[in-house]
């Protein structure tokens, strides 16, 4: 069994395939304690000593005069606030009478197969037979707050995930004012941080630093887990790359404000917290209520980052995802948004989809401006009708011109704002976000509509579905560009306004789960001015999210590479955009776009009508090539060979299926070097003794394999290399592909 307790030693045994997690009751007073975490440890016997209370300063019945030095060096399962650990906290409560320390002991354990949805929020899950949870009770004597701590176990992955349920089991009002999803606490050692970071347009560019004393953080209070920074922290030990060294990813479920922080201590102690963020929140907990924190996953690799990335991707695919897109083929879509803005009629419309149709892209999206008075951002948002100015005939007569082609029919969405030109802000204006007396803050000249309110998401969903439900729409890509501020909300009393934020996202992932509800076969994707809320979250309900607003092929590249680390391929909404890039200004040949959007879920963000006969002509060519190598991008495991994020000049990465009898590998020279005629590539996850036979998939050629001659072991080309012959110029890309012979 994956989950043991050592009654005679007090210990709990968490088992991964390749990792265990080791915590314990200390003796005397019962606070639970970090034991050990890492690689898989075949026999525990003398664990129990690794919590050193054997020595100074002793467990407090031992030294009750330096309770406090206990208190601020004991390895904390779910770390207090107040009596005396000075670490990070986990938690924090303040009680009516103004104080707030809590201190947890161990009350009671249970273990039990599968794994409990947890109320209103995305999580992870999976059956009896692939996962196992241990929920231990702990108590706050003084105030009879009680912690649920779960953690869950999966059996074929090194995955623990871990939430806590905050339970007020007093007699009086507590006012939570912190809740971490979970806590590590480790001995020690020389780490590195791994962040994700960012702006809009620039999403998850990789982060690498030194962990010394003090504390380092990321966190967001945008309201989504934004552009800026990325609810994931990774420790790796120094030296750990792709292939070797130890790696701890942290990953956080949630879509809101969050904070991840890691600290090493006077001791050279680390812990690792990550939860929602405290600032601006508190919960209030009448007596018999309970709290529910978002889920935190854990990966540990003896392997190096590779080995977390393949981690992950496994676990969102087996136990996140839940789309019945998840592993098909997304319809090739081209999207309107690019090609024409907001000057648009339903004719320029059915031309783009009249020219898509014959070159093989199989469905249209229809994005802003299509509804209300809706002739620029300045409007219209939340007047959810169409505009038969513009779709003459309306969104029925359109679809179905669209359909008529073969094609199918996608809309854009964002029903989370308000502008004040709009209708719905005349009839409602304390609809939106809004502190009282202050001038509200517009960004992108709307507002935030307060989702936290029943009434508000039903008059918002009424119309969504009244509009889905007039025609053959199966794609909705569901959008939110700009963050939360005026964090206020008329409909809630004083005492329960640090609850909007958390609120505001239990709101969006009711609206989302009531969307799939009524439509449970439609392909949903997430956006966020682009990629501003592609986190784990988001994935429970849609099985992609629109990457980033910047479609430049080189721009992605370091873009993609940074979300790779943490989600399969299949979850990268990326689109092959006209040049000069509407972001950048770059140009880069359609072939090399063409590679980089093939990588994601693949779709074009042009308009059509307007290509290059040259370019026109590649289109067919690479949705042939999108069929032909999806299904081992979509389900196949990912390496990471060389990062253009790292050297500056190339990039490369690799697919292999299951059975490792087949690869891809993307290379791109970014840019050209003289005096450099070849350059080797160490491959990965290949069988040792195979032998490989090499083609070049040619995007823009006549047929799509071109045999170059070459049949490699695999033991040569994952130690030796695959010699790659440098390429004429900048920007210039090479697709491979490998299958045994």
């Amino acid at each position: 069994m994956s989950i043991q307790y050592l009654e005679k030693e007090r210990v709990f045994c968490l088992n991964t395939p390749g990792s265990t997690y080791l915590m314990g009751i200390a003796a005397q007073e019962g606070f639970l304690g970090h034991l050990y975490y890492g690689t898989k440890l075949e026999d525990i016997t003398g664990a129990v000593e690794l919590f050193r209370t054997q020595e100074s300063p002793y467990v407090p019945e031992k030294n009750e005069r330096d309770r406090g030095s206990f208190m601020d060096k004991f390895p904390f399962e779910y770390s207090s606030h107040g009596v005396g650990d000075f670490r990070e906290s986990s938690i924090r409560v303040r009680t009516m009478g103004g104080q707030t320390g809590t201190s947890l002991t161990y009350v009671k354990h249970e273990i039990y197969g599968g794994k409990r949805k947890l109320e209103g929020l995305p999580a992870t899950f999976g059956q009896e037979d692939e996962v196992t949870t241990l929920v231990i009770t702990c108590r706050d004597e003084a105030t009879g707050l009680e912690v649920e701590l779960s953690y869950s176990v999966f059996e074929k992955l090194d995955v623990i995930t871990r939430s806590a349920r905050i339970i007020n089991g007093g007699l009086e009002t507590l006012m939570l004012e912190k809740a971490m999803s979970g806590c590590l606490d480790m001995d020690g050692g020389e780490f590195d941080v791994l962040t994700l970071h960012g702006s809009w347009a620039r999403e998850r560019h990789m982060e690498r630093k030194p962990l010394g004393h003090g504390e380092f953080a990321v966190s967001t209070l945008r309201g989504e887990s934004s552009h800026q920074e990325h609810p994931f922290l990774g420790l790796l030990s120094k030296g750990a790359d792709q292939v070797q060294g130890e790696v701890y990813g942290f990953h956080f479920v949630y879509s809101g404000n969050f904070v991840a922080k890691a600290q090493m201590s006077q001791f050279g102690q680390i812990r690792v917290v990550m939860g929602i963020n405290p600032e601006d929140f508190c919960w209030k907990l009448e007596p018999g209520e309970s709290f529910q924190t978002p889920e935190m996953v854990m990966v540990y690799s003896a392997e190096g980052i590779g080995k977390m990335s393949r981690t992950l991707h496994d676990l969102y695919r087996g136990h996140l995802i839940r789309s019945p897109w998840l592993h098909k083929k997304r319809p090739i879509l081209i999207n309107n948004w690019e090609a024409t803005y907001f000057n648009f009629d339903a004719d320029k419309i059915v031309s783009i989809a009249e020219e898509s149709a014959k070159l093989g892209i199989e469905m249209l999206v229809l994005d802003d401006g299509w509804f209300g008075n809706r002739f620029d951002d300045n409007r219209a948002l939340g007047d959810w009708w169409v505009n038969e100015d513009k779709i003459k005939g309306g969104m029925g007569e359109l679809v179905a011109k669209v359909n008529a082609l073969g094609m199918k029919f996608g809309l854009w969405f964002e029903p989370e704002m308000i502008s004040p030109e709009s209708e719905l802000y005349v009839k409602h204006p304390d609809w939106a976000l809004q502190i009282p007396g202050r001038k509200p803050c517009r960004c992108r000249n709307q507002y935030v509509l307060d989702i936290t309110r029943r009434e508000v998401r039903d008059a918002i969903l009424e119309q969504v579905f009244q509009i889905l439900h007039s025609a053959n729409i199966e794609y909705v890509k569901w959008d939110m560009n700009r963050p939360l501020t005026d964090i206020g909300s008329a409909a809630l009393p004083a005492d329960r306004q640090g609850e909007v934020y958390h609120r505001y996202v239990l709101g969006m992932y009711e609206m989302q789960e009531r969307l799939l509800q009524e439509f449970p076969n439609l392909l949903l994707e997430n956006c966020s001015g682009g990629g501003g809320r592609f986190d784990p979250g988001m994935l429970y309900y849609s099985p992609q999210i629109w990457c980033s607003d910047d479609t430049d092929a080189i721009e992605r590249l370091v873009i993609q590479e940074g979300t790779s680390l943490l989600y399969p391929l299949c979850c990268m909404g990326a689109h092959v955009s006209v040049c000069p890039n509407h972001t950048v200004g770059r140009s880069t040949p359609f072939a090399t776009r063409g590679m980089t959007a093939l990588t994601g879920t693949f779709g074009y963000e042009l308009d059509v009508t307007k290509l290059s006969e040259e370019d026109k002509a590649a289109v067919p060519k690479q949705v042939r090539a999108y069929h032909a190598c999806n299904d081992l991008i979509r389900e196949g495991n990912y390496y990471r060979i060389a990062s253009f994020w790292e050297n500056r000049l190339y990039d490369c990465y690799q697919v292999v299926d299951d059975k490792k009898e087949k690869a891809l590998v993307f290379f791109t020279q970014v840019l050209g070097e003289p005096a450099m005629h070849s350059r080797r590539l160490k491959l990965q996850g290949l069988k040792e003794n195979a032998k490989y036979k090499l083609s070049l998939i040619d995007l823009e050629g006549e047929e799509l394999l071109k045999d170059t001659g070459r049949v490699l072991g695999g033991s040569v080309l994952m130690h030796a290399g695959l010699q790659v012959e440098r390429p004429w110029g900048d920007f210039q890309g090479r697709l491979f592909f490998l299958e045994e012979v």
